[in-house]
């Protein structure tokens, strides 16, 4: 049999996936840029995004975050607007919710933004007391 004595293994050849910790640069909106909430996830990498202009646009998420980042319903985002398409836009950042609530301090988000906080369209938890009116006996 021979020894293996090289550093090899999956884990070694996909490579360690340790970003979860590490503190990025705050990036800030610039000209052509807007800050939205995902509304809901359409599927094929685009998302539906409620900015916070007021107008609600389908967001693509772009190649270098569509399998890196993953992006969920309530998250922040920032998007690049199209100055051809209004109702479109490219999803370039995805804000995790310590960096959301930052910026919600520092003024970029209104005080109505809600982090980390999904509309659940769903039906609620509210709901969870089911009562039946028949017996089951009697089936």
């Amino acid at each position: 049999m021979v020894k293996n004595k090289g550093k090899g293994g999956k884990s070694r050849r996909r490579g360690k996936n340790d970003t979860e910790n590490d503190k990025r640069e705050l990036v800030f909106k610039e000209e052509g840029q807007e800050y939205a909430q995902v509304t809901k996830m359409l599927g094929n990498g685009r998302v539906e995004a409620q900015c916070f202009d007021g107008v609600k646009r389908l967001a693509l998420i772009r190649g270098k975050l569509r399998k890196k980042v993953w992006i969920n319903q309530g998250d922040i985002v920032l998007l690049s607007l199209r100055d051809f398409q209004d109702e479109k836009a490219d999803v370039i950042q995805r804000y995790n919710p310590d960096e959301a609530r930052q910026l919600k301090s520092y003024g970029e988000l209104p005080d109505t933004a809600k982090i980390n906080e999904a509309d659940n369209t769903f039906g609620g938890e509210e709901d969870d007391d089911v009562e039946f009116d028949f017996d089951i006996d009697e089936i």
